[in-house]
């Protein structure tokens, strides 16, 4: 099959544009791609890790096919693909795994070792990730599809539910984790810092865990208004003072059990200086306003290059943290991707058992391909939106 076919490309710093781009063929490089799939994209997000790109604070080149959170068909298959056949719709993992390698067999699928030269973990459209095509386009490629590929049981029910499915490649997946691995249960109380989209995720994962109260903070009053929609306690971090004074008055008491950081490098300061970037901010509030023993989930991006950082060692992913006090108070710290196989199928049941409206929490508004550009500028903004891009008018 041979069809055209367009995707957002990263331009440079601040610009991305909507441009034909190579059909894609099951190919990796020289050599034939006999385990993969092609897709026709239903659904792909705009995701806040991707305005790291655009906003150019990472190195990746122009001309980068942007998107790594993909809905799609299968429109043709590899001659080794067993299990998935044309006309299944699925999700895709934004991790890129090979389902061989010790990390993936462990079920670390965010660091497979054989889908990237540089380092451990490859993703789709992503700098450093590996050079693969990302999946903000009518048509993307999926190697490895038996492994990684979570197939909907029944594609019109999906498409019914297809809003909050298309959260499973990503963000619901990553909030989820960072809930996990900061340890929430029932009855714990838990603090999310930052309200955007993977935020968002992040407190109703909090409460589909069993959460007593989920606090979340941000500077956006928007963006805090969609937390509280669903239940969230909420605290504006323009506004001047402590932040344990502040957590008390929700809590009668000045530590949460569970810290969730969902903001990540580009941090700002709080209060009178929220306009200046404290990379390390978020990390030492963490440190700070964790009970003693409690757990920290990192889902937020830190970089090894930031170019556009304000320091020297900031622009080399060396932070000034109170590393002692997180030390001292026996916190265990979980970084890096989330392995999204891991929590995709359940996720899935939840969502399509009716036990938790992702889609409603993190306020998915459908836009089109040539509506990108536009959906780019308005998240970078501080929309209360996850920007979810239809290709083909595929979504009612």
């Amino acid at each position: 099959m041979n069809a055209a076919n367009r995707g957002v490309v990263y331009k440079g710093p601040g610009e991305v544009a909507v441009e034909s781009i190579a059909y894609p063929e099951l190919a990796l490089g020289n050599r034939k791609c006999d385990h993969g799939v092609i897709l026709k994209v239903v659904t792909t997000n705009i995701c806040g890790s991707d305005q790291h790109m655009v906003r150019g604070r990472t190195t990746a080149p122009s001309g980068l096919v942007l998107g790594h959170e993909i809905t799609g068909l299968v429109v043709e298959c590899g001659r080794d693909v067993e299990f998935i056949q044309p006309g299944d719709l699925v999700s895709v993992p934004f991790n890129i795994a090979c389902g061989r390698c010790r990390n993936c067999k462990e079920g670390r699928t965010g660091i497979c070792l054989n889908v990237n030269p540089a380092r451990p973990g490859a993703a789709y459209g992503y700098v450093d990730m590996g050079g693969w095509v990302g999946g903000q386009t009518e048509y993307v490629m999926v190697p490895y599809a038996d492994f990684n590929l979570l197939k909907f049981p029944d594609a019109d029910q999906a498409m019914e539910k297809i809003k909050d499915l298309t959260l499973l490649s990503d963000i619901f997946p990553t909030g989820f984790h960072g809930c996990v691995t900061a340890g929430v249960g029932p009855g714990s109380t838990v603090y999310i810092a930052g309200a955007g989209p993977v935020g968002l995720a992040a407190a109703v994962s909090a409460q589909l865990l069993g959460a007593a109260c989920v606090i979340v903070g941000d500077m956006v009053e928007e963006r805090l208004a969609q937390a509280r929609s669903f239940g969230c306690e909420t605290i504006d971090l323009t506004q001047d003072g402590d932040m344990a004074d502040k957590i008390e008055v929700i809590l009668g008491e000045r530590e949460v059990d569970a810290f969730v950081d969902c903001v990540g490098f580009e941090a700002h300061a709080c209060g009178c200086n929220h306009g200046k970037e404290a990379p390390a901010t978020v990390l030492n509030s963490a440190m700070s306003l964790t009970r003693a023993g409690g757990q920290i989930g990192i889902p937020g991006l830190y970089v090894t290059e930031d170019p556009g950082a304000e320091d020297e060692a900031a622009k080399q992913g060396s932070l000034s943290m109170r590393f002692g006090l997180g030390w001292a108070k026996s916190h265990s710290f979980h970084t890096g991707q989330c392995p999204v196989m891991k929590y995709h199928r359940p996720l899935m049941q939840a969502i399509l058992f009716g036990k938790v409206n992702i889609a409603d929490a993190v306020n998915v508004q459908m836009i089109t391909l040539d509506q990108a550009p536009q959906g780019y500028a308005d998240f970078d903004g501080g929309a209360a939106k996850k920007f979810v891009i239809d290709p083909h008018g595929s979504v009612a």
